[in-house]
């Protein structure tokens, strides 16, 4: 099977999965289903952040289904069931995020546009934010809304500043260390102890994914590595630049997690500030993992998906 499923951790009926290639040679698991309720508003492309996976999204993609909505989703190339890039497929790597950009260009034009019904909406998480905002200049009119869940526009509070993880990543990079973990290690999913974690303050659905990634290692990949973390701040800063986040015109919500220890909040509210079109949201007391907090957290992020999109026809 393409796709694998837990009795804790449910599929939605009927999808319809596979592989794409992209123009230069990676090889995207992509998976998508039909809205379980008519009429359908469009499709919502979910964008996973690091480390993530199809399987992952199963109960989010069936909130979707249930508010009208197709759903298309996939693995970005290095994680997931997609192309690992290194000799050891634990390693989370990363030459550019440039080849994420062609990732997603992919999935839209050789699946969302072609098999998908439009109009069509971003979710994303962290990493997959971040990769919505580098490729929204290109996107043209392809893409109606935005919905940025704890945005990657800067790195949490760290042991080391991110200007000094910049040139350590940098530096190991160039000496051809670019493969060592600089976090986390081979199996941090699998390891992580609950109390003390700074994703989700929902223990079943902390325990949910730590045992998935127990049952299905094949899937899960380790901390990142030098090389991934060197490019990540790469592309951090470039959304900076303003005269790049001045070509972002989609109408976009970013959504801060209040207690979030991953990724800089001030960062997102900045750039919320500074989009044309742009607004930032903050639910209080909720950690990075919004799409896997309590019910309490998730209600608020979907009620605050569901105001913003799909908007009107005419933006």
């Amino acid at each position: 099977m393409i796709l694998v499923q837990s009795p804790d951790n449910p599929m939605p009926a009927d999808p319809v999965a596979g592989y794409v290639d992209t123009p230069d040679g990676a090889r995207l698991r992509f998976a998508r289903w039909k809205a379980t309720k008519r009429p359908v508003k469009g499709t919502v492309i979910l964008l996973h952040g690091r480390a993530e996976y199809i399987e992952k999204s199963f109960e989010i993609t069936a909130d979707l289904q249930k508010r009208s909505f197709d759903v298309l989703t996939f693995d970005w190339r290095g994680q997931g069931g997609s192309t690992r890039l290194l000799k050891d497929p634990r390693r989370g790597y990363i030459d550019s995020f440039d080849q994420y950009i062609i990732d997603l260009e992919t999935i839209m034009e050789e699946i969302a546009l072609p098999d998908c019904p439009g109009p069509y909406y971003i979710l994303a998480h962290s990493t997959g934010s971040l990769v919505a905002l580098l490729a929204a200049p290109g996107f043209g009119n392809r893409i109606r809304r935005m919905v940025l869940c704890a945005p990657l526009l800067k790195l949490g509070k760290q042991s080391l500043s991110q200007n000094s993880l910049k040139y350590l990543t940098g530096f190991l990079t160039t000496i051809g260390l670019g493969e060592t973990y600089v976090a986390g290690g081979p199996n941090p999913q699998q390891t992580r102890p609950f109390i003390g974690n700074k994703l989700t303050s929902d223990p079943d659905r902390f325990d949910r994914t730590r045992n998935f990634a127990k049952n299905h290692p094949e899937l899960t990949i380790g901390g990142p590595t030098a090389t991934w973390l060197f490019a990540a701040i790469k592309a951090m800063e470039r959304l900076e630049e303003p005269e790049y986040f001045g070509q972002i015109t989609i109408p976009t919500l970013l959504i801060n997690a209040g207690a979030d220890q991953v990724v800089n909040l001030r960062a997102i509210e900045e750039l919320g500030q500074g989009l044309r079109s742009g607004s930032t949201l903050t639910i209080d007391g909720a950690r990075h993992e919004l799409l896997q907090e309590r019910d309490f957290f998730r209600e608020q992020l979907l009620c605050a998906f569901e105001t913003f999109i799909p908007g009107t026809e005419i933006g």
